[in-house]
């Protein structure tokens, strides 16, 4: 009976992230009313709080997945809660991914949940756990975008229109940073247990600055520019333009003053 009692405390949703969906939900409601006298500010929070809400589902989709591969210690360690506060490093896993949406407009992952590897048995299944993280943010964009591909926009408040399509943007650009074969991100998780054991190890060391040496990169004009207009491509093909991107992160980044194009946009 304590067992049960403490395996279903270890999976209760955490009311931290109950409150992050609150915030998510007023905040949204606020941006479709146009409730708020600032709507940038509106959309600001309610683009934040839903990326906190996808980076918590990210980690959550990891632990699960180890979970059901035999790594029965997430649980203990407060994983399945979406609580981000029980991450490894809270710093790395939404202070920093938050900076760089508010520096650059890029859904940049962080690492957060430590999973023990010696627990899981079989490369699939090694494979699966880090793909899980990546495939949620698909998921999420898939939501995100189901507006614009099916062409259900009627009646969508403009600002709310610009706020989906820049959340899109963020949830697009962090499945493809993501699924990078660079060690310490998801996408090397996924090759790593093919690779042979001489390889891992030379490689390891450098995993912890696989994420830096991505940021760097994209600090480059050039391969800035290549990056984006793939991500654009993507976005063109899901039924989003450039512009409503575009004015979503002017909307986000209001303190910029930015977005008067955007106010009479139709």
């Amino acid at each position: 009976m304590t067992t049960a009692t403490s395996r279903h405390s270890e999976r209760r949703i955490s009311p931290v992230f109950v409150g992050i969906l609150a915030v998510t939900a007023v905040t949204g409601w606020a941006t479709w009313t146009g409730f708020a006298e600032q709507p940038g500010v509106a959309v600001f929070l309610f683009v934040t709080a839903a990326w906190i809400v996808s980076l918590c589902l990210h980690e959550y989709a990891h632990a699960r997945t180890a979970l059901h591969s035999g790594d029965i210690s997430v649980g203990a360690k407060g994983y399945l809660t979406l609580n981000p506060l029980k991450y490894t490093h809270a710093l790395l896993s939404i202070v920093l991914p938050v900076i760089f949406v508010i520096m650059g407009g890029i859904g940049l992952p962080g690492g957060a949940v430590f999973i023990e590897r010696g627990r899981i048995q079989g490369r699939w299944r090694h494979s699966l756990i880090s793909a899980a993280g990546p495939l949620t943010n698909v998921l999420f964009a898939v939501v995100c975008t189901a507006p614009f591909w099916l062409d259900a926009l009627d009646g969508v408040p403009t600002d709310f229109r610009f706020a989906l399509a820049f959340l899109a943007l963020l949830q697009v650009t962090a499945a493809l940073l993501n699924f990078l074969p660079v060690p310490g991100l998801d996408g090397y998780g996924v090759i790593e247990p093919w690779l042979s054991y001489s390889i891992r190890r030379q490689v390891e060391p450098f995993a912890p600055f696989g994420l830096l040496f991505v940021f760097a990169l994209l600090w480059l004009p050039a391969v800035n520019g290549v990056f984006f207009d793939v991500i654009d491509s993507i976005l063109k093909s899901l039924g989003i333009s450039d512009v409503e991107t575009y004015c979503g992160q002017a909307l986000y980044r209001f303190w910029q003053g930015s977005n008067e194009f955007c106010s009479v946009s139709p």
